[in-house]
């Protein structure tokens, strides 16, 4: 296993070692370093890896011949395919007064499209590098930190009673020393986010905040004022709590929500909801949703019933008539942990107000 402490992801940091005259064996992401040749030239680069990193042509030669592999930026992509670092809402939407399609988020989604249509192998290679990239820098930022997931559907439309409920939940999970992760996307998604957001602010920002965002309810028919809405919030309080958003780029109808703190977006959606589930390791919560969330379920239930990650992780599900009548996935969950360890570690709950206090009960 990697040592993580020889990756280097930032220009600060690769100052910091390269000042101690040795590069040797380390791993530098995507690291502009056209004004470092001097530091190149002079440090010992032998078994480096360079990783995207800009360079200039003698300063790329010299780490050749040092022994370093080099993999050079590949031009004219609208993602960094090595990046060191997860995005930022800032980051994805860069743009967005252009209309959203200016956006890299738009950007990668389209080449994402272009590239599966053509099979070109040297695009797949570049989605899997990049989606590995963004699962090592999403170990990184959550090593150590208790993961509550919380999964929905992204129908549910801002200004709606369960919107709000969604969002207090992540107010309340946040406040109460969880990360909130969850699909990264509209709807319930973004309600849990967006309380996790405002987990620092007031009580009484959350219900403003839920007014300015119902002028836009919905990321359909225009993305763009979606998104409009939500840095508006973002700006009347730009001091937001911190939570993760794990979208993909496979739902490209479906953009990322702008109040997680850090987004691991990915181009492989299995990749992307085995790593969601599999970080939540203080329990999931499955908020009303439909197909995706009935996966998301069986996906989680999965592991724990064959306790192949260890202890089983806590489940619950919210609205027993969600999910005993309407998608009556409750009764075959249940009947899966029947008489295993699983059995203790899911419950079935009326409300978002009572998932708090059931999560707790099973830790």
């Amino acid at each position: 296993m990697v040592n993580p402490d020889i990756e280097i992801e930032t220009l600060a940091e690769f100052d910091r070692v390269a000042a101690r005259g040795s590069l040797s064996g380390y791993r530098i992401q995507s690291v502009n370093l056209l004004e470092r040749t001097f530091a190149l030239l002079s440090a010992d680069t032998s078994d480096a890896v360079f990783l995207g990193c800009p360079m200039e042509p003698d300063a790329s030669a010299k780490v050749r011949a040092d022994g370093a592999l080099v993999f050079p930026p590949v031009p004219d992509l609208p993602f960094d395919p090595y990046r060191g670092l997860l995005y930022t809402p800032d980051e994805l939407f860069a743009g967005l007064a252009e209309g959203y399609e200016a956006t890299p988020d738009a950007q990668a989604y389209a080449w994402f499209q272009e590239t599966l249509a053509d099979g070109d192998v040297f695009s797949s290679m570049l989605r899997s590098v990049h989606d590995d990239a963004v699962s090592d820098a999403l170990d990184e930022h959550l090593a150590g930190t208790p993961v509550v997931g919380v999964m929905g559907g992204h129908a549910m439309a801002r200004g709606s009673a369960a919107y709000r409920g969604a969002a207090e939940l992540g107010r309340t999970l946040s406040r109460s020393g969880l990360t909130v992760a969850t699909g990264g996307g509209p709807g319930a998604m973004e309600a849990a986010n967006l309380g996790a957001y405002l987990a620092p602010a007031p009580d009484g920002a959350l219900a403003e905040a839920l007014e300015l965002l119902a002028k836009a309810p919905s990321f359909a028919p225009s993305v763009s004022e979606w998104a409009r809405a939500a840095f508006a919030v973002r700006e009347r309080w730009p001091a937001g709590g911190d939570s993760v958003g794990i979208p993909t780029w496979f739902y490209g109808h479906e953009p990322p929500n702008a109040f997680a703190g850090q987004i691991a977006k990915y181009f492989a959606n299995a990749v992307r909801e085995d790593g969601l589930l599999a970080r939540s390791t203080a329990g999931v919560v499955f908020l009303p949703g439909a197909a995706g969330t009935v996966q998301e379920i069986f996906d989680n239930a999965t592991p724990n019933y064959y306790a192949s990650r260890g202890e089983p992780a806590p489940m619950v599900l919210v609205d027993r008539v969600h999910w005993t009548e309407q998608l009556p996935a409750w009764p075959l969950l249940r009947a899966l942990a029947r008489g295993r360890a699983m059995e203790s570690r899911i419950a079935l709950v009326d409300s978002v107000d009572e998932v708090p206090a059931a999560l707790a009960a099973m830790r």
